[in-house]
């Protein structure tokens, strides 16, 4: 019993089909209240005794389980329920299940009696009229209770049917509870993942504009001070013409700290353009495929951006890489996002560029795989909801 998604559905099969998987059903939970009734007796001494209690509990769980396990076949061969692969079900919910079946089933057996028994009756009916032997008032009075009692049958069975479906929904998969805890986890896990990736990146573009930008702003105004104290002119144009190269090489670096912190063409021009800026400040040959025909959210967008950004950028230091592809595609309404690079691989998922991308991926409720042996090629691919 697995998985951790919520029981689906195929197709809905067909009325008879249906009706022989109820009529099997019935079968089951009178085996199942058999298994409780002989085995649970027999046992019963070994589980009151704390010594033998252990073995006893795994001899009665395992029939249970087997007993269980045939109700999953025949709920996903006769009603097209189709459960989670990998979802193994706790011994206290598969005996509650068990339980809930035997009886259930046992009132289903009893109600599909009673309409048998109506049904001979009606018979019985039908032919008293065809001889005349029955007044029109005492036909009048067992028709009215037959249609009542048809009635309460029919709405039992349906009942009976609704609540076997719930609890095999309860038993072969997660319940409604258990997916809002794994919700309520997932979210507060993500919440404080995307904080923690907010500080290192604050972290890092502090540390990029102290040791970069600042160290070479207090050398080009050096640079400016020896120029104005100096003696002779050849000196002064050859440091002002040092300084302007140091400026242009700040303004450079500022404008990478900028980008990495959000980049502007993003909002003017879009992501099939703010990935084009990647490829023209990426010092590797850089491949792109862009198939993307409807708008995309604004922080999809984001999202897919930095997860191009912080791979090419991690490829450029790590990979010895020689070339980089890209791909950015939209199928229906998932975005998928990938890159590759041919380079040496072992790139690490617990650093913090790549934890950090995962972060923000899992804030969306997409995912991010990594794929990166030694040797390489390195794989990063994105999947991000749209809608």
């Amino acid at each position: 019993m697995g998985g951790d998604g919520p029981v689906t559905r195929t197709t809905v099969p067909s009325w008879p089909r249906r009706g022989l998987g109820t009529l099997l059903g019935c079968a089951t939970a009178l085996l199942g209240a058999l298994y409780f009734l002989v085995v649970g007796t027999a046992l019963g001494p070994f589980l009151l005794w704390p010594h033998t209690r252990a073995a006893a509990l795994g001899i009665l769980m395992a029939g249970a389980r087997r007993l269980v396990t045939l109700e999953r076949v025949r709920r996903s061969a006769f009603f097209g329920d189709l459960f989670p692969e990998h979802y193994k079900a706790s011994d206290q919910k598969v005996m509650r299940y068990l339980a809930v079946r035997s009886c259930t089933g046992l009132l289903c057996a009893v109600v599909i009696a009673l309409l048998v028994f109506g049904a001979v009756l009606a018979g019985i009916l039908a032919y008293g009229v065809g001889r005349g032997t029955l007044d029109w008032d005492e036909l009048l009075t067992q028709v009215l209770l037959g249609g009542v009692l048809l009635f309460l049958d029919v709405q039992g069975l349906s009942s009976l049917a609704a609540l076997d479906a719930r609890t095999a929904r309860e038993c072969f998969g997660p319940s409604e509870r258990e997916l809002l805890r794994r919700r309520i986890d997932e979210l507060a896990a993500s919440r404080a993942a995307v904080v923690a990736a907010v500080d290192a990146e604050r972290r890092r573009i502090e540390r990029d504009l102290h040791d970069g930008v600042q160290q070479r702003l207090v050398a080009l105004a050096m640079l400016i001070g020896r120029a104005r104290r100096g003696r002779h002119p050849e000196q002064a144009d050859a440091l002002l013409l040092q300084a302007h190269e140091e400026s242009r090489g700040v303004l450079t670096e500022l404008r990478e700290v900028a980008w990495r912190v959000y980049p502007s063409a993003l909002d003017s021009l879009g992501l099939e353009e703010a990935i084009g800026g990647v490829a023209e400040r990426s010092g590797i040959p850089l491949r792109t495929r862009f198939e993307v025909a409807a708008p995309l959210p604004r922080p999809v967008e984001t999202a897919a951006y930095f997860v191009v950004s912080e791979s090419v950028t991690n490829a450029a230091k790590h990979s010895s890489a020689s070339s980089i592809a890209v791909t950015v595609v939209l199928d229906g309404a998932r975005l998928t996002v990938r890159v590759e690079d041919d380079g040496t691989g072992g790139a690490s998922e617990t650093g913090s560029g790549l934890t950090g991308l995962r972060s923000r991926v899992a804030a969306l409720d997409g995912v991010l795989h990594i794929h990166s042996p030694l040797g390489g090629p390195t794989t990063i691919t994105a999947e991000l909801p749209c809608a």
